[in-house]
């Protein structure tokens, strides 16, 4: 009875994902296959078979270092991962070990998989789970995983399931000719989820993308974890600022209470959240370094906000000195001419500005805004990625913006836009 019944739950799951993404028949079978509850024993099963993340692991702070990643973004990545029977696969990030067994289903009893994390506790973790789930096969390392894992190389098919700044060399090096890596990969502060190949023989070293899709996960510990920060601003309303580079936010709390605001700049983006935050935060992201974003639970100290996630107010702006831009969504007092029963006035985002230079950070906000506009509105769905070495000279367009990290340059365009 109970089997029918978790049963009838990973077919529910498996028809809400496929509402969202384009799940292929064989993710569609391993996610039927693989038991998430036996994963997850001390999660109610209503809330397993939800498609939602489960945090599995906290730190002494109190924030997340672990946990069972969302069914939707976890089918995606394998799609983009493109796993065939007799692969060897390696994983970074074992987390609870479902998603090592979602691969193993997936390489079938001809394929190898092997899962690293840097956790001991974790590591402990998924082997009791997988060896609960029937999937003893599984080899689970305790190592850094940015460290790859050398004794089972080459792999054919590489993914982390967690957040990296940078591209390991060791993933690079042991990859076998032909084989995939998929990363959710640290765009200046904004995670993307990038499958990449190496390219061709005579660009030796250089890497490029198949395909790229909007995701968020924690973030690697270690030689790969990237200079970003939060900052609780207010703990009593949540209010917390991001910065990508690890600037500190000297000056923003006192911008935001002193409402010394510079008038709102209209920036011609649409109130759409999908929009917004898959594609304008993503080219602001890229080509400005002052980017951050702004969060808070209690809606007290932020202005009215593009967008709302689980009641937490989220926007991006630019910060510098003492002073913030933030996108806000706000009535123009304009009639929206819809009649009666529909909103009477035009909504709109706007760039407004706080604090010292607030005005001229409200002016540069916008213009980023409808420079993204006149490109086309370009998405993640249309983002291509190349990534060279370090020591590799690059010959780009001079408009194409460059992220420079340890390991790698990585060259962000649009050919579709």
């Amino acid at each position: 009875m109970v089997m029918a019944v978790t049963r009838a739950m990973r077919q529910a799951l498996i028809a809400e994902m496929r509402r969202h993404t384009g799940v292929g028949d064989a993710i569609a079978e391993a996610f039927l296959t693989v038991p998430r509850h036996v994963f997850l024993p001390e999660t109610p099963v209503e809330q397993v078979y939800r498609d939602e993340a489960i945090v599995t692991k906290r730190g002494a702070d109190g924030m997340p270092t672990s946990s069972s990643s969302q069914p939707t973004i976890m089918a995606a990545m394998l799609g983009q991962l493109a796993v065939r029977p007799g692969d060897r696969v390696l994983e970074i990030g074992a987390g609870t070990g479902f998603n090592a067994a979602l691969l193993a289903a997936l390489t079938g009893p001809d394929g190898e998989v092997v899962s690293v994390d840097i956790d001991p506790d974790l590591v402990a973790t998924a082997r009791s789970n997988l060896e609960d789930a029937g999937y003893s096969g599984v080899t689970v390392v305790a190592s850094d995983g940015a460290e790859g894992f050398a004794e089972g190389a080459p792999y054919d098919r590489i993914i982390a399931t967690v957040g990296a700044w940078d591209l390991a060399p060791a993933w690079l090096d042991q990859l076998a000719p032909g084989g995939r890596i998929v990363v959710p990969l640290d765009l200046y502060g904004v995670q993307r989820s990038v499958a990449l190949e190496r390219a061709h023989r005579q660009t030796s070293g250089r890497w490029r993308s198949v395909s790229v899709l909007s995701c968020g996960f924690m973030r690697m510990r270690g030689p790969l974890a990237g200079p970003e920060r939060y900052e609780v601003l207010d703990p009593d309303s949540g209010l917390t600022i991001f910065l990508p580079d690890g600037r500190d936010a000297d000056g923003v709390l006192g911008a935001l209470e002193g409402r010394v605001t510079a008038q709102a700049v209209t920036t011609g983006l649409p109130v759409d959240p999908a929009v917004l935050f898959d594609g304008f935060s993503l080219w602001l992201a890229v080509h400005e370094p002052r980017w951050c974003t702004l969060s808070e639970a209690a809606g007290t100290r932020l202005p009215p906000s593009p967008l709302t996630v689980q009641g937490v107010s989220v926007t991006a702006g630019i910060r510098d000195g003492g002073g913030i831009a933030l996108l806000t969504a706000e009535k123009t007092g304009r009639d929206a001419g819809w009649g009666v029963g529909y909103p009477s006035q035009v909504e709109e985002v706007v760039a407004r500005g706080y604090g010292p230079d607030g005005a001229r950070l409200a002016g540069e906000l916008a213009a980023h805004a409808r420079t993204w506009l006149a490109a086309g509105r370009p998405m993640t769905d249309t983002l291509h990625i190349d990534a060279y070495p370090a020591c590799m000279s690059v010959s780009t367009a001079p408009t194409t913006p460059l992220l420079e990290k340890r390991h790698t340059t990585l060259a962000i365009t649009w050919p579709a836009g």
